[in-house]
């Protein structure tokens, strides 16, 4: 008796999940490249501009403290960014391939 090809092994070969996963990389790649560099500035500034990153912005703050906080509102964004655009564009997909799968599971008589 030949058993069912795994329907695990049909999804990752199927094309819908081709796209899922190169929806992914199209998010997380221009945003992890953009972080880092925009985090290099910082550094860089901190370590070789001291004059300019010193400079008081109001009162005691100055514009170290200012791109450092911005560093934590860069995060924020990018995570707010990254849960919006799984919700439309990626948790459909990953939704439909998921029932997929179960699909093909109750049917060989497998356990969900």
């Amino acid at each position: 008796m030949e058993s069912a090809p795994d329907p695990y092994l049909a999804v990752q070969q199927s094309a819908e999940f081709s796209g899922l996963r190169r929806a992914l990389r199209n998010f997380i790649f221009p945003m992890t490249a953009g972080f880092f560099l925009w985090y290099a500035l910082y550094v860089l500034l901190s370590a070789y501009a001291r004059e300019f990153m010193d400079t008081k912005v109001v009162g005691h703050i100055n514009v170290a403290l200012v791109f450092g906080l911005l560093q934590f509102v860069s995060t924020f964004l990018i995570a707010w960014l990254y849960a919006r655009y799984a919700d439309r564009e990626l948790d459909p997909v990953a939704d439909r391939l998921k029932a997929q799968i179960e699909d093909d599971t109750t049917i060989r008589g497998g356990v969900s």
